[in-house]
């Protein structure tokens, strides 16, 4: 008997240890900054697991190198900046982001919607994630050249000008080369394939990365 309660005693102290490691490392993951992000297919990992996906593989990336960020991903496949703009401020209630990526307008421009509204609802998801106290950042995007070298020139130069006027950091994807490269989209033409993921990320890394250090390295991180 005193063997099977000395045993007993032990089994409780280290189910005890567990049980407040696991109680201490979700209490670490909720103070953890949050960085929120905004798209579309190209970041909701559209036609692959969510895992393999250029978002899952930032997330990743930083818990490999212990930095402090909770990542999380509120993008939808279709999604376009009007539908983002009502749906941003149940999500910054939500989570109560430190940085919010907007990855959005390409389902915009390939609906052929006029760029002005375009441009307008970009300033207005930029200006509702300020308004909550977080750091914006754009990625850039790009539509097919078919819909004419005006609306198509014009639709890129437009994030170049809207993260000038608004001062936010302008992320790339680096897409170019990938349709002509074997294995790199899906079969619709459209959409990255899994294998060009990680250099999706690549390309958005040293921005997104000099954005994310000064957070980290004394600017305050709670709201």
């Amino acid at each position: 008997m005193p063997r099977f309660s000395a045993l007993k005693t032990s089994v409780i102290r280290c189910l005890t240890a567990v049980a407040l490691c696991l109680v201490f490392a979700g209490a670490a993951a909720r103070d953890a900054p949050v960085l929120l992000v905004l798209g579309d297919s190209l970041s909701a990992a559209y036609g692959m697991p969510l895992s393999r996906g250029w978002v899952s593989l930032l997330e990743q990336r930083l818990r490999d190198a212990n930095r402090p960020w909770r990542v999380v991903n509120a993008s939808i496949s279709g999604d376009t900046t009007s539908g983002a703009l009502k749906r941003l401020p149940k999500l910054l209630e939500l989570h109560a982001p430190e940085v919010v990526i907007i990855e959005l307008g390409g389902n915009d421009g390939l609906q052929g919607k006029p760029l002005d509204t375009i441009a307008s609802n970009l300033q207005g998801l930029i200006s509702v994630v300020r308004g909550a106290g977080a750091q914006p950042a754009l990625v850039g995007m790009r539509i097919p050249p078919n819909y004419g070298r005006y609306y198509t020139g014009e639709f890129e130069r437009l994030y170049e000008q809207i993260a000038e006027r608004e001062e936010v950091p302008l992320l790339r994807f680096g897409l170019e080369g990938l349709a002509s490269a074997r294995g790199m989209m899906q079969e619709d033409g459209i959409h990255p394939a899994p294998e060009a993921q990680a250099r999706m990320l690549d390309s958005l890394w040293p921005d997104l990365n000099a954005e994310l250090l000064p957070l980290e390295q004394g600017a305050p991180l709670d709201h």
